[in-house]
Order: C-alpha cells, then sequence, then structure tokens
C-alpha cells in the first residue's frame, strides 16, 4: 500500500512538472513575460517577475490540491474577529473584493496571453488584410473585448455556469 501512494506521489510530481513546464513554454514563447516587463518599465527587474508568475502557479496548485489549508475564512468566522455579529458579513464582503480583484487580473492576463498569441501568429494583421479592414481595428478589438465582458457577466450573474442555460 505505502508503495503504491510513493509510487502514485512520484508519478502525480512529474505529471504536474510536465504540464507546468508546457505552460511556462508557452508562457515565454510568446514573450508575454519580458513584454509586461517592458510596458511597465521594469525590465531590470524581469527576473522577480517571472519568479512571482512561477511562485502564484505554484501557490494555485497548491491550494487547489490541499484546499483545507485555504480555508481562512473558517478560521475567520470561527474566532468571530470583526465581532459576534459582524464577522460573516464582513468577511463576506472582503471576500467578494478579493474574488473582483482576482477576477479584473485574470482576465487582463487571459487577455495578454490571447494577444500575444494571435500576435505572434500574425492573426489579426492577415485577417485585416484579408478582409479589407484598413480603419477601425482598435474599435473592432474594443468592440470584441466588451463583448466576451458581456457574455462573461451573463454568464456569472445568471448562474450559467450552475445549471447550463439562462
Amino acid at each position: 500500500m505505502l508503495i503504491k501512494q510513493i509510487f502514485m506521489a512520484v508519478l502525480g510530481a512529474s505529471f504536474g512538472m510536465i504540464v507546468s513546464g508546457g505552460v511556462f513554454t508557452v508562457l515565454i514563447s510568446v514573450g508575454l513575460i519580458p513584454r509586461f516587463a517592458g510596458k511597465m518599465h521594469i525590465a531590470k527587474h524581469i527576473f522577480i517577475l517571472e519568479e512571482m508568475v512561477v511562485l502564484g502557479t505554484v501557490a494555485g496548485d497548491f491550494f487547489s490540491i490541499f484546499s483545507d489549508y485555504g480555508n481562512f475564512g473558517e478560521w475567520v468566522i470561527s474566532r468571530r474577529i470583526f465581532g459576534a455579529d459582524n464577522t460573516a458579513v464582513v468577511w463576506h464582503a472582503i471576500g467578494d473584493i478579493i474574488l473582483i480583484i482576482f477576477g479584473i487580473f485574470s482576465g487582463i492576463f487571459v487577455g495578454c496571453l490571447a494577444l500575444a498569441i494571435a500576435e505572434m501568429l500574425n492573426t489579426i494583421p492577415i485577417f485585416s488584410r484579408r478582409i479589407g479592414f484598413r480603419h477601425g481595428l482598435g474599435i473592432a478589438i474594443l468592440a470584441v473585448a466588451l463583448g466576451k465582458l458581456a457574455g462573461s457577466l451573463i454568464y456569472f450573474t445568471q448562474k450559467v455556469f450552475l445549471y447550463g442555460g439562462v
């Protein structure tokens, strides 16, 4: 039994390293991290930025696998940190704010990654030349982004993810 668990742990860690190596290879090949460093004017600190991406990925993996260690909210509510009556309300408000901030940054990252991949493949310039699209490319990209925003707001506010329909 112990040998089986050790074998499964080694396999899981190995497969996780392979997948994370692939993800980081994609991020490096599209030049996303150096582009972020250039836009933020912190090119001399690019290694710190790369380490933060790795640290965020590892922390996310840890809390998704060992979710019991991430239940800080249960500890706060059980200790009644903000008072007997207010703790749940305050903690849920703090959690909502954290989720909003995380969602904004996640959306920015995924959008930048998608655009970096599209730019690497020259998708946007080729598409605009083929259809004869000369002016208003920025407006078209903004319209796509606003459409995705509207779709995700409908998806989450109507709880489509729970039931599969509106």
